[in-house]
């Protein structure tokens, strides 16, 4: 499994400042009341005090912290200021390793819902056709499918697959089984898979769909799925709600004495397929 980290990360982060200055303020406060930043019995700064810090109006923070208070992260008291309300241990809908283990991504596909938003026949991207080792022009299978926890959106998934894979299931059965099982089904068992992760932003379409705002960073996955005999069988670019997905790894410490490195071990958990 081949993960990449890129500095798409890098320019996200810098794309916050083209969101309006509201939604900036609330995105860092949001993130820094999870982050336990601030006491239960001790309230904010002030509005002068957080437009002081922000470099904006009054009316910014005020529509920043109207939106911290309809979504319960903060209660005004009258007299005493804003207060951060408890919010217990953060938890995420999903769990995973996206590391690339088979069985794991098919649990997860087991226990999550989805909703077939695209099925169609199209010829690919020569960029696609490059990954999937066909000829520029070749017709494949494009889905178009979110993944949700307890009604909650986590990932909006594109695939791509060879058309004699696709047309050996029909829309429903897209919609009730993972991915890979179909794949295996249809004759291809899947042996490997390589993968990289950066990061991208919302278009509003995505947005939509993931109930988000559009330009809101999501992590991005891309992996290429290979059968038993090197055949590349899907093509799958995921993206994700940072603040419904978790990425987990665990790490030993090489037993190599000619170098001080850290190896990963897959946990037991899954990804979409």
């Amino acid at each position: 499994m081949v993960q990449r980290v890129g500095s798409a990360i890098g320019e996200a982060e810098a794309d916050l400042n083209l969101w309006p200055k509201h939604h900036r303020v609330y995105l860092i406060l949001k993130q820094e009341i999870e982050d336990g930043v601030y006491s239960a019995t001790a309230p904010l700064q002030g509005e002068m005090g957080l437009a002081e810090r922000f470099d904006v109006s009054r009316i910014t923070i005020r529509k920043a912290m109207g939106r911290l208070t309809e979504e319960g992260l903060v209660e005004r008291q009258r007299g005493r200021g804003t207060f951060a309300l408890e919010q217990g241990a953060r938890t995420s809908p999903v769990t995973a390793s996206l590391s690339g283990n088979i069985e794991n991504l098919i649990a997860l596909g087991l226990e999550t819902n989805v909703a077939l938003i695209e099925l169609t026949y199209v010829v690919a991207p020569p960029s696609i056709c490059r990954v999937m080792q066909q000829p520029t022009g070749t017709i494949m299978q494009r889905a178009v499918r979110v993944r949700s926890v307890d009604g909650v959106p986590f990932s909006h998934l594109t695939t791509w697959l060879p058309e004699e894979i696709g047309r050996s299931f029909t829309a429903d059965e897209m919609r009730a089984s993972p991915l890979l099982v179909l794949i295996e089904r249809a004759g291809h068992p899947v042996t490997k898979a390589q993968q990289s992760i950066s990061a991208k932003l919302a278009s509003p379409e995505v947005a939509q769909l993931l109930q988000i705002e559009p330009g809101e960073p999501l992590l991005a996955v891309r992996r290429i799925v290979s059968d038993e005999i090197g055949q590349v069988v899907e093509h799958i670019s995921g993206l994700y709600r940072p603040d419904t997905y978790e990425h987990h790894m665990e790490y030993d410490r090489s037993q190599s004495t000619s170098a001080e490195v850290w190896t990963t071990r897959p946990i037991k958990n899954g990804a979409d397929t």
